[in-house]
């Protein structure tokens, strides 16, 4: 009997943790496996380009966990510089363009895995494509932004506007003042990291500036001016102009789900792929999808939502590899949790946000409380802030928010824990967490938050 023929599309965490993971549990006799990836690179970390900008790691192939060369000796047809141009689902076959020699040839497939990805959002103004605007979804792309960066010499004043204000923006904001920029965020929001609450976002400005990085709210981008040599002098805004040597785009990313939808596939109202639990496409028993492409289910909320982060897509990419190897394993969703920092200032949060908790109709408490990430009393002990949302009366956790320094971001999983096992506030009162001066005062800070929640909750259901 031939062997069963798949073929992913996607060479990046999703498609070749499927991949590896099918050939785990089937060699190539039973199952031959062909991957694409149009890129240069392969299973790499996209969440670390902005520390490989900023010099803190120091080579791009420190972000690499596996080669295509050590890919390929498991047995995995990798064809790197590979576009799939068409997905022909009906005849069971993709279309792929070799963009190194422009051959463009059809192969088919018994079972098919799309995990394409996200791409930068990059809005159609004028002035988007000149040198020296960089966005930063992939090696190629960071590699990209280094070259601009050392074409630009080492003049002594040297300005770098990122646009967009979310954990790409803030990361890459570091990043460029590390490497001795002055900094300018242009944030079309009420404050940065809008994935937290206003309040909360507010602390993140407040730090932003003290560390000497200007951040501009309420600031639409209406285009990129550029010099004589076509590259980027200034961009404008609905509210002034900011001088330029090097634009970042950190507006956020959209599920690439072009190649998808001209295949008839579902998508979801954010625009990723529809699957079910065992990450398989709505409708189509041999073909699965995950990583930036999909949308998941949110558990707090109820609805789907799309959220790019690799541990999302190392995890789908397990779940769709055992399936397609014969054994097992299904994706459940996410609560939503995410860290990021911007130097010393650590920003965590999961679950929803009022705004979204309105959105879906809970009616909600809130209790914000203020902390530090040690016994007061012990040699550096800092400030953090945690704000806790619970539904109104029955005081099931929504979400929590944490802005602080070292120490603070990684709490936030105790938080993700109690979400994902629908614990009320009052219930996270008697979670028996770990204690000593250097790591925590006697009630930790989002024991304290929960214990103010709790309060919220009583005096609301009075």
């Amino acid at each position: 009997m031939a062997a069963e023929r798949l073929v992913v599309i996607g060479g990046d965490a999703a498609g070749m943790s499927a991949a590896s993971q099918a050939r785990r549990l089937k060699g190539p006799d039973a199952l031959e496996i062909v991957a694409f990836e149009r890129g240069h690179f392969t299973s790499y970390s996209a969440c670390g380009i902005p520390y490989w900008v900023s010099g803190d790691v120091e080579a791009r192939d420190d972000l690499i966990a596996r080669t295509p060369e050590e890919h390929r000796e498991r047995a995995i047809d990798l064809r790197m510089r590979t576009e799939v141009t068409e997905l022909d689902v009906t005849g069971r076959r993709v279309k792929a363009l070799d963009r190194e020699s422009g051959r463009t040839y059809w192969t088919g497939f018994d079972k098919l895995v799309i995990a394409t990805g996200a791409r930068p959002v990059r809005p159609a103004l004028p002035g988007m494509d000149a040198a020296g605007v960089h966005g930063v979804q992939t090696l190629d792309d960071g590699q990209a932004l280094l070259d601009s960066l050392d074409a630009l010499g080492s003049e002594e004043t040297r300005r770098a506007v990122v646009v967009g204000a979310g954990y790409i923006g803030v990361e890459m904001a570091e990043a460029m003042l590390t490497r001795g920029f002055e900094v300018t965020v242009l944030n079309r929001g009420e404050q940065p990291m809008a994935t937290l609450d206003p309040d909360m976002g507010r602390l993140v400005h407040d730090a932003m500036d003290g560390l000497g990085i200007t951040t501009v709210n309420g600031a639409a981008v209406t285009g990129i001016l550029t010099g004589p040599d076509g590259r980027v002098s200034e961009v404008a805004t609905d509210t002034g102009t900011y001088p330029a040597d090097v634009v970042v785009l950190g507006i956020g990313v959209e599920p690439e789900t072009a190649l998808a939808r001209g295949a008839g596939l579902p998508v979801g109202p954010h625009g990723g792929l529809l699957t079910d639990l065992a990450m398989r496409v709505v409708g189509h028993d041999d073909i699965w999808a995950g990583g930036d492409c999909v949308e998941v289910l949110d558990l707090v909320a109820g609805r789907t939502r799309h959220i790019a982060l690799g541990t999302h897509a190392n995890k789908h990419g397990q779940v769709i590899g055992s399936n397609v190897g014969g054994g097992y394993g299904t994706f459940p969703g996410v609560v939503g949790t995410a860290v990021s920092k911007v130097c010393d200032l650590e920003i965590a949060r999961t679950g929803l946000r009022e705004k979204d908790a309105r959105a879906v109709g809970l009616r909600h408490v809130t209790a914000t409380i203020g902390s530090t990430q040690r016994a007061g009393y012990y040699p550096g002990a800092k400030p953090m802030t945690v704000k806790m949302i619970a539904e109104y009366r029955t005081g099931r956790l929504l979400g929590v928010q944490i802005v602080g320094r070292e120490g603070a971001a990684k709490r936030v999983d105790v938080a993700a824990v109690a979400l994902t096992a629908g614990m009320t506030v009052e219930q996270m009162t008697a979670l028996d967490l770990g204690y000593a001066p250097p790591f925590s005062p006697v009630w930790d800070p989002v024991l304290v938050a929960a214990r103010k929640t709790v309060a919220a909750v009583r005096g609301a259901g009075s």
